[in-house]
């Protein structure tokens, strides 16, 4: 029997056409989740109505535009209460294995040393590749995997290991020739005595990493849980500066899942707000690079592709485009279904703050 997973976001046209034999399942629409939401609605005679016509401000959206997002919440809600439907899930996604998945750059030397863990080492095929004639150590290799969306020339997201103390210079080597603006780290840097992440910043003042010069500018505590820094970097070779912002979620342990679906959602909000109207990929690392922040990751791509109105929504389908992409994205059960949980929660948040 086929399985069936929840439907939160299609694969990508990127993706490879694995999942055919399951085009006759029932499908899903998903809600326009953005400020302006455009509905598209038919005359009686089946012609339809320019979108500009029903372009809504926040709070404004025809009735089906309930209808569709109270779809999505009920087939969520009710999947997250089906405990052996989600369990079945999970154990398919378990067993799921991303082709190819050779790691023999990774695991040779001497990049082995770089890794952070032997569970979660890039794909050859998909990996960032430094500039071995700016590096240090005249080397391309950083533990830290390009995450594509639909376009395969741009990635959204890097997702990568917490540096290392002998791999902060690659980090911002990584930092700065991608482009990055911002950077989600959701690690503390060390948990019950174990280091999850190298600080690779400066306490105060600036430190220089290779060619890279580093500033703290500011450090604002948001709350108990987040706070944000800001960095001023500047290329010493060539003089150019770039400011990088940088969101640190303090309270999420390693295996684990945050203490609530708000409080991450808050995060993310303020990501995207800094984020906005950049064509940058935004680096997300946690202190592997895989549970936390895929994840996250996981997260925040069905949200945006359900705000730009994606026609489809499978949520272990994005999760397997992600493995395909770095392994060991999303570690647990417990992390899945709190993604579930997060997706349900934003969109029934939405859909509260509509006028009914």
């Amino acid at each position: 029997m086929p399985r069936q997973p929840i439907r939160s976001c299609v694969a990508s046209a990127w993706r490879p056409a694995r999942r055919s034999a399951w085009s006759g399942r029932r499908r899903c629409a998903t809600p326009e989740l953005q400020q302006r939401v455009v509905a598209v609605q038919r005359r009686p005679g089946g012609q339809p109505v320019d979108p500009q016509q029903h372009s809504l401000v926040r709070g404004a959206v025809p009735s089906h535009g309930h209808l569709t997002g109270h779809m999505i919440l009920s087939y969520m809600e009710d999947h997250l209460k089906n405990k052996n439907r989600l369990e079945r899930e999970w154990e398919a996604l378990c067993s799921y294995q991303a082709e190819p998945s050779a790691c023999s750059v990774g695991r040779g030397e001497p990049n082995a040393k770089k890794n952070r863990s032997d569970a979660v080492v890039v794909y050859d095929h998909s990996r960032i590749h430094l500039k071995a004639e700016n590096n240090h150590g005249n080397s391309d290799y950083i533990n830290a995997s390009p995450i594509m969306d639909h376009d395969p020339r741009n990635p959204t997201y890097i997702s990568s290991q917490g540096p290392l103390l002998s791999t902060v210079v690659d980090f911002w080597q990584m930092v700065w020739e991608s482009g990055c603006v911002v950077v989600v780290m959701l690690t503390p840097l060390s948990e019950n005595g174990v280091k999850q992440c190298h600080p690779y910043w400066p306490d105060e003042g600036s430190d220089v990493y290779h060619v890279y010069e580093v500033n703290l500018v500011s450090e604002h505590i948001w709350c108990e849980d987040f706070l944000v820094r800001s960095f001023y970097l500047k290329n010493l070779q060539t003089n150019e500066t770039r400011t990088v912002t940088q969101f640190h979620f303090l309270s999420w342990m390693d295996r684990g899942i945050p203490n609530s679906a708000r409080t991450l959602l808050d995060f993310r909000r303020k990501v995207n707000k800094c984020y906005r109207g950049r064509s940058c990929p935004i680096i997300v690392h946690c202190s592997d690079g895989a549970g936390r922040s895929g994840t996250y990751i996981l997260i925040d791509m069905v949200l945006n592709r359900m705000a730009k109105g994606a026609k489809e929504i499978d949520i272990a389908a994005t999760l397997e485009h992600l493995r395909d992409q770095r392994a060991g994205m999303v570690q647990t059960k417990e992390q899945f279904e709190f993604a579930l949980t997060a997706v349900a929660e934003e969109v029934n948040a939405i859909l509260k703050a509509l006028p009914q």
